[in-house]
């Protein structure tokens, strides 16, 4: 038995099945295989009351709004760390279903709206093992949007050569390989997901990350007691390493003179006072940053209005070592001071 399912049979009693059992006479009694697997029982206990359409929301009667859970939808790339990010929101305290068909998240969300406030937070991993019933997800998810549910999505990115290598090191089939190669799976997996990864409201890049790292970006995310308005990822870079995939907005450092030629500077890095004084000493360095901070603000002002809670600012320079960090740096203090909760992240330093 894995740990999430020990967790489950511990928080049973409180969860929002039995509480809907109880006031579902006609529903049919929890069955623990079923509720391993997430899918039959949520099926067989449905909530259904005169006038209520069964599975399709949370407009029940008695329910009052603030009792609706948040929900969040991670989904992503077949070995790009769904299991992880799942099993760091299940430490926070959500509760986490894998692998439910998507047109049974309103039922859960409902199930979850009946519990009175013990299940306050959902999480569902959405994958392809269940793709018989992905065309049933944005009809899912309209219908959330419609009953005013606050939903977000994460999306699990990494790159091919990192998806392969993580497949080959377990031997095991991609599940859309068939009698291809992996990079089949992973193609056809891509296209798959194509559009929801364009909607997702957070997406990690996990291709240079373990396990570690991404819990301390989930917990950097989700860990706060009160969720804030927008939060901002300042990530440096350097160009010949490749641009980060999950970046929403890339700036070009390379304009100004590279550190690297000032032997005296070469051997420190942008978060060096030397450093950083060297590169805001150039002209136009301060005026840059003054006029892309106040981009920043109206771009941050349209994020809000538009309910897109996360973004990743990825800043370049050469080899991410001297000009994009000392940047990031300032960047990220200037969005701090705006009132935005900023991650500062340098990708690159130290590779050199």
């Amino acid at each position: 038995m894995t740990e999430h399912d020990a967790r489950e049979e511990q928080q049973q009693p409180q969860g929002p099945e039995a509480r809907a059992a109880h006031e579902a006479p006609h529903a049919a009694p929890a069955d623990e295989a079923h509720r391993k697997a997430g899918e039959d029982h949520l099926a067989g206990e449905a909530p259904q009351e005169d006038g209520a359409q069964v599975g399709t929301g949370i407009e029940t009667a008695g329910v009052p709004e603030a009792a609706i859970p948040e929900l969040v939808i991670i989904s992503g790339m077949s070995g790009a760390g769904r299991s992880t990010a799942a099993k760091c929101l299940e430490d926070l305290g959500w509760f986490v279903v894998d692998n439910l068909p998507p047109a049974l998240i309103p039922t859960m969300v409902e199930l979850g709206a009946r519990s009175q406030g013990n299940v306050a937070r959902i999480a569902v991993v959405v994958d392809v093992r269940g793709r018989r019933f992905f065309d049933n997800l944005r009809e899912s998810l309209a219908d959330l949007e419609s009953k005013h549910v606050t939903r977000r999505i994460v999306f699990l990115e990494s790159s091919d050569e990192a998806l392969v290598r993580r497949f080959e090191s377990v031997r095991r089939p991609h599940p859309l390989q068939g009698d291809g190669r992996i990079v089949d799976g992973i193609d056809a997996e891509r296209e798959l997901l194509r559009e929801l990864r364009g909607d997702a409201d957070l997406v990690i890049d996990t291709s240079s990350l373990n396990v570690h790292e991404l819990r301390a970006k989930m917990d950097a995310q989700f860990a706060g007691e009160e969720e804030p308005e927008l939060r901002a990822t300042v990530m440096s870079f350097g160009f010949k390493y490749g641009l980060p995939v999950d970046a929403d907005l890339v700036v070009d450092m390379r304009f100004l003179p590279n550190p690297h030629w000032v032997p005296e500077l070469r051997p420190f890095t942008g978060l060096n006072e030397e450093v950083a004084a060297y590169v805001f000493n150039q002209p136009g360095a301060k005026e840059f940053l003054d006029r892309y901070a106040e981009l920043l603000q109206l771009i941050a002002a349209g994020y809000r209005r538009e309910g897109k809670r996360y973004v990743t600012i990825a800043v370049g320079c050469t080899g991410g070592k001297h000009r994009s960090v000392a940047t990031s740096e300032k960047l990220a203090a200037r969005l701090a001071s705006q009132g935005v909760e900023t991650v500062v992240v340098h990708r690159d330093m130290g590779r050199e």
